[in-house]
């Protein structure tokens, strides 16, 4: 039956529950009226969660176009019933495929993840040849990147207080999506949204979202370039959720620095950008990003300390959250509900906290149930002191055991390689007892630490101090962090060309938004492709995988 003949034998004013198939593409119409010389819009919308939704005659008015891109088009507009403003984005949806971020949006629900309210599909024109999936989302008026150019234009960085804030709720916001096993694919500060009235974030644009599975491939041409977690760019196909982890360090550092901390120009280039502040990853390191590039030889640049990249004022607090988000290893970096007990957010924990101008703070403790069974062990730091008579029955008698906090990440790849990856402790000295290679014995600095200089790791057998005594890297670029004025830098210089010139660059265009995904049935299906990027139907992302031809990959189907 054609799907608008039977919407027309509808009772437009009830509402009905069906079974919840979002590759069911029920075309609903537009009907517009004039009223007082203003325009209301009434269309049949869908609204539930997971296997149930109704169908409701929704109607709205005041529509003007704030956002576009190759994603599609985004609106402001008024819903006459509720008296609210909401943003619709308007995607092109391919009838073969369902629509991923529909498929995870319904299935959300999380006071920092922008709440999808309805949904339909409506036709472009009379022609109807194409068809477009409308989502009604809750509007949040800012970005987190629009706040941070506003201080930028006054000539300072967004204050500590706001960056604990933001980074807590964002955390918190991942913390819920990786326990449902969904990987976000695109953090970047457009994607937080945040209403500078009362502090509230809200993640938002699903579009490159996916439900990982282990043992299934996935793309590696993924996520915007700046934000790009090292082992996408060495093409893994198999990476975690750790890679939201790596991409929320990214904007960490941002916000303290007041600009992007690898502005690569190209998908090589990031990873050049990457090397010159963490120095060149070890051979584990690499083993554990893409077991591929194990035998590629990268030129020997050293770390850069964190402490010269933010500055000595920086608090070690920051530093040591920091080095615990932008590590080469992907399993080392911070789970998000450990990042959420870090020290670095005990300030927000103290009883009857205030934002300046004596605001009231958003929401930040009130836990859902899932979100307090994610890892229990946790809760008594999670929850603050004054709040523990609340949730008693979640709270494990292990009270401010910091050491949970601390602990190295279990390692689900279990090295096999002679310089294994460390760390002990926070902020304390690790020890290898891994027998010295002949590689290391022949270098006199270290190449590559995985922990940023600030203690607590071991890049084969060479302690953490030489990266803390390490000079910092030249750059190429005009970033003001980095200058030309010792051989040593002139020579790490040289050793950057070399690393660009050794790396195959397909000079990859701006990154633009990826948010107009469709799912095929099978999942991602150009996986062991690393720069074919044509037949993907996961992402519109203008990025390039980074390949080296001096190495054998090989990603088995």
């Amino acid at each position: 039956m054609d799907a608008n003949m039977n919407e027309d034998n509808q009772d437009t004013n009830t509402s009905r529950m069906m079974k919840f198939d979002p590759a069911v593409l029920v075309v609903s119409h537009i009907r517009t009226i004039t009223r007082n010389g203003v325009e209301i819009k009434t269309v049949q919308a869908s609204v539930g969660k997971k296997n149930q939704y109704y169908t409701k005659d929704i109607s709205y008015t005041n529509e003007k176009m704030i956002g576009n891109g190759s994603f599609g088009v985004v609106y402001q507009a008024t819903l006459l019933e509720e008296n609210e403003v909401v943003a619709i984005k308007r995607v092109l949806q391919d009838r073969r495929f369902k629509n991923r971020e529909l498929s995870i949006m319904v299935s959300l629900d999380h006071c920092n993840i922008v709440k999808l309210k309805y949904f339909f599909y409506t036709h472009k024109n009379q022609q109807k040849e194409d068809i477009y999936l409308n989502l009604v989302l809750e509007f949040i008026p800012d970005t987190v990147s629009k706040v941070a150019r506003y201080y930028m234009r006054q000539g300072t960085k967004i204050p500590m207080n706001m960056i604990k804030l933001y980074m807590y709720q964002l955390f918190r916001a991942l913390a819920y999506i990786h326990s449902l096993g969904i990987c976000h694919r695109d953090i970047k500060p457009q994607n937080l949204l945040v209403n500078p009235m009362n502090g509230v974030l809200k993640l938002c644009d699903f579009g490159s979202a996916k439900h990982l599975v282990r043992g299934e491939m996935n793309v590696s041409y993924i996520c915007s370039r700046y934000y790009r977690a090292p082992e996408l760019i060495f093409g893994a196909t198999d990476y975690t959720t750790k890679i939201d982890i790596w991409s929320a360090g990214c904007v960490f550092a941002e916000l303290l620095l007041g600009y992007p901390i690898f502005s690569g120009e190209s998908g090589v280039d990031q990873l050049v950008e990457i090397i010159k502040i963490l120095g060149t990853p070890s051979k584990d390191q690499i083993r554990r990003m893409n077991r591929n590039y194990t035998e590629f030889k990268f030129p020997k640049i050293t770390p850069n300390p964190w402490d010269r990249v933010f500055g000595a004022r920086t608090p070690p607090e920051v530093i040591d959250l920091i080095s615990k988000l932008l590590d080469y290893t992907p399993f080392l970096r911070l789970d998000p509900l450990k990042c959420c007990t870090h020290r670095f957010f005990d300030e927000l924990r103290i009883p009857n906290y205030r934002l300046p101008q004596d605001r009231e703070p958003p929401p930040l403790f009130n836990f859902t149930e899932q979100e307090l069974k994610i890892a229990p062990e946790l809760n008594s730091i999670l929850i603050p002191q004054h709040l523990h008579s609340q949730f008693s029955e979640y709270i494990i008698d292990n009270t401010n055991n910091r050491d949970l906090i601390d602990s190295t990440t279990n390692d689900p790849t279990p090295s096999t390689s002679s310089s294994a990856v460390a760390t002990v402790g926070c902020g304390s000295e690790a020890v290898s007892n891994a027998s010295q290679s002949s590689e290391l014995k022949a270098s006199t600095s270290s190449v590559g630490s995985s922990n940023g200089g600030t203690g607590g790791g071991v890049v084969g057998n060479v302690p953490q101090q030489s990266h803390m005594a390490a000079s910092p890297s030249s750059s190429v670029s005009s970033n003001p962090r980095f200058s030309l004025s010792s051989p040593k830098q002139q020579q790490q210089t040289s050793s950057e060309a070399s690393l660009k010139t050794a790396l195959n660059d397909p000079n990859e265009s701006t990154v633009s938004s990826s948010t107009n995904n469709v799912q095929s049935v099978s999942g991602d299906n150009n996986a062991g492709k690393l720069t074919d990027i044509s037949n993907d139907p996961v992402t519109t992302t203008t990025a390039a995988t980074a390949t080296a031809p001096a190495a054998t990959v090989k990603i088995e189907q």
